[in-house]
């Protein structure tokens, strides 16, 4: 079901597969309930936003983004991505009035970010890092129980192309292998 709903890999859990709520942790140590339906960190006003459109968009149960927590420091994605939602992106793909260094989105078509805002309605926790009320934000949006958005909408699929294998006989690990997406998946002698 990850793969079906989550495209794009990324650093994320996932919890209850018909969750409404997704919860975005910028710098707060914070871990929701497993009524979720996913939770991880965002770093970067760009890439990391569009990881997190398109895993969104791609389970239509998901209608609220909690953005919690204090903004990342000269990336600003947090802010970054609330003002996705509030004002979209520009011909140039920029998010329009982001605060962020490189706001660009351009692995996502204007259809995926029209989808997103219209899919989703983002809790903004900016600068919250207390559990209780980021708690109460979550459990009072789980509990409207909003229909799902309709059919699931994949952006664009991820697909392993290419392994980068390192070779050196004088390393501890003389073989690494890295996929396509910066993992480690295997290391041998």
């Amino acid at each position: 079901m990850e793969d079906e709903y989550y495209p794009w890999g990324g650093e994320f859990t996932t919890c209850s597969p018909k969750g409404c709520v997704a919860v975005v942790l910028l710098n707060v140590d914070y871990i929701p309930s497993d009524d979720v339906a996913i939770y991880g960190p965002l770093k970067t006003e760009n890439i990391g936003i569009e990881k997190i459109v398109a895993n969104v968009i791609s389970n239509p149960h998901i209608r609220y983004l909690v953005v919690c927590g204090d903004d990342i420091k000269g990336h600003r994605s947090g802010s970054s991505l609330v003002a996705l939602q509030k004002n979209g992106i520009d011909e140039q793909h920029k998010i329009i009035d982001a605060p962020g260094a490189i706001p660009y989105i351009e692995n996502l078509n204007e259809e995926a970010i029209e989808r997103f805002r219209a899919q989703i309605e983002i809790v903004d926790l900016l600068d919250e890092n207390e559990k209780d009320v980021i708690d109460k934000a979550i459990d009072d949006h789980l509990a409207t129980s909003p229909p799902s958005f309709g059919e699931p909408y994949i952006a664009i699929q991820i697909k392993p192309k290419t392994k980068v294998s390192l070779e050196d006989k004088r390393a501890l690990h003389s073989k690494i292998v890295i996929d396509y997406m910066g993992k480690i998946e295997k290391r041998g002698k």
